[in-house]
């Protein structure tokens, strides 16, 4: 067997249609774009239009609320956090913060709009916490462990 052997299957390969080149294509003269009209232009797409008829998109009800001001939190798990320390991924020392958490993979990606800290498992490690966010049994937890959380103000007001 050779290299110039090597052939796609039948029909794994279909040519494409070739608009516009003549009567005898089939797909000439008006490109099977029908006669006529708006639709008939090039770069034209009028979607949702129902031919004058009330578009269903305006015809059903709408439902429900979206808040523009609404936060995107990370949310992490203190039982998460003490699997960093122990692991050694995450520093006791220092201050915990978005980009700490990052860099010991706590948080796969980067945070969207901060972190908030919730209070499943257990916390041991004595930490600092700087967060945009924590729940009240994840704060009692941190406290009664010997640390501290600070609610980042900026987050905390748009939140």
């Amino acid at each position: 067997m050779k290299l110039t052997d090597i052939r796609d299957n039948e029909g794994a390969h279909k040519s494409r249609i070739r608009v516009g080149r003549g009567i005898g294509s089939g797909k000439g003269k008006t490109g099977g774009r029908g006669v006529k009209g708006q639709k008939a232009r090039a770069g034209v797409a009028v979607k949702g239009f129902e031919g004058g008829q009330m578009p269903l998109y305006r015809r059903l009800p709408k439902r429900g609320f979206h808040n523009l001001f609404a936060k995107d939190l990370n949310e992490v798990n203190l039982g998460r956090i003490q699997q960093a320390v122990e692991a050694g991924k995450l520093d006791g020392k220092g201050v915990v913060t978005i980009e700490a958490l990052v860099s010991a993979g706590v948080i796969t990606r980067q945070a969207k709009d901060g972190v908030k800290i919730l209070g499943v498992g257990e916390l041991k490690a004595k930490l600092a916490f700087e967060v945009a966010g924590a729940s009240k049994s994840a704060v009692e937890a941190i406290e009664k462990a010997g640390g501290s959380v600070k609610i980042l103000a900026a987050a905390a007001s748009q939140a």
